[in-house]
């Protein structure tokens, strides 16, 4: 396989999940505040949205690298 169709495959599985999942979310540590030995942190959950515009727009643009990577050889 060449590089234009694993982008396109890329692109267009990364669409569908965005689509299907609508985001993702993660979690981070940050240091609120350290007095010698002791250490608070706190554990905060983030969560990204990803707009169906977007994925939809991935899945297209996924679809014609996969076209191009296949009339190329």
């Amino acid at each position: 396989m060449n590089a234009l169709r694993i982008t396109g495959l890329v692109l267009i599985v990364l669409g569908l999940a965005g689509f299907f999942t609508g985001g993702f979310s993660f979690t981070k540590d940050t240091t609120q505040a350290k007095l010698g030995p002791l250490e608070l942190t706190v554990t905060e959950k983030e969560s990204v949205n990803v707009p169906p515009w977007l994925s939809l727009g991935a899945m297209a643009l996924g679809a014609v690298v996969l076209v191009l990577g296949f009339r190329r050889r």
